[in-house]
């Protein structure tokens, strides 16, 4: 029978993982804050479902988290939009403190052609704020996803450590089964025709031959 790891990951608890990090990078959220969530409804710590998510599952929602990323940066910009279309306009009321008409001999202006020529100041003026918007929500998510960069590699730093503690926990025990190994080996070599002795284990894990 295949006994199973009491903390290994169910395909469910993967899929609450991606489903929490695929909404908070729509939301324009931080993916720690998306190991956090998980991590409180699993009982595991932010870092180990940052591990699981950077090893195991991200390879499998590849495109799906390009898609988040495009349909947050989707929401900012037409959030910006809506602030811009928002904004105060000219009251229609200024158009009439403009000139009527104004004569010459050789040139005449009038409401209509100034009109026309303020609204295309205008909507000229509204395309740049609304390119400098768009450009601004850019960099946003350029510094939201710089953002998140770090804080992945902080927790895969902080893994890197506690694999390296537990490397040398385990050098150290095999290190030390060598010495009683080799020390119990020795002890085996027997002149020839000397009966075999009988050893014990002490409990700093040292050999001890039993005296007869």
């Amino acid at each position: 029978m295949v006994k199973v790891r009491q903390d290994a990951w169910s395909h469910e608890d993967d899929l609450l993982l991606a489903e929490t990090v695929l909404r908070h990078i729509r939301e324009g959220s931080t993916q720690l804050n998306a190991f956090e969530e998980v991590g409180d409804a699993l009982n595991r710590t932010a870092a180990a479902c940052g591990f699981r998510w950077n090893a195991e599952v991200r390879q499998n929602y590849e495109k799906a988290v390009d898609l988040a990323k495009r349909q947050r940066k989707e929401r900012k910009r037409a959030k910006n939009q809506t602030q811009t279309h928002s904004e105060k306009l000219p009251e229609q009321g200024e158009s009439s403190k403009l000139p009527v008409t104004v004569e010459s001999p050789s040139v005449q202006t009038t409401s209509e052609t100034v009109n026309d020529s303020m609204l295309d100041g205008i909507i000229q003026q509204l395309e740049t704020l609304k390119t400098q918007m768009r450009d601004q929500s850019d960099i946003d998510i350029i510094k939201t996803d710089n953002q998140q960069l770090r804080e992945e590699n902080d927790l895969l730093k902080e893994e890197l450590q506690s694999l390296k503690a537990q490397y040398n926990s385990l050098q150290e025990d095999y290190q030390t089964f060598i010495t009683i190994m080799d020390r119990a080996r020795k002890m085996m070599i027997l002149e020839e025709g000397q009966e075999s002795p009988a050893f014990q284990m002490e409990k700093n894990g040292n050999l001890q031959q039993i005296a007869k």
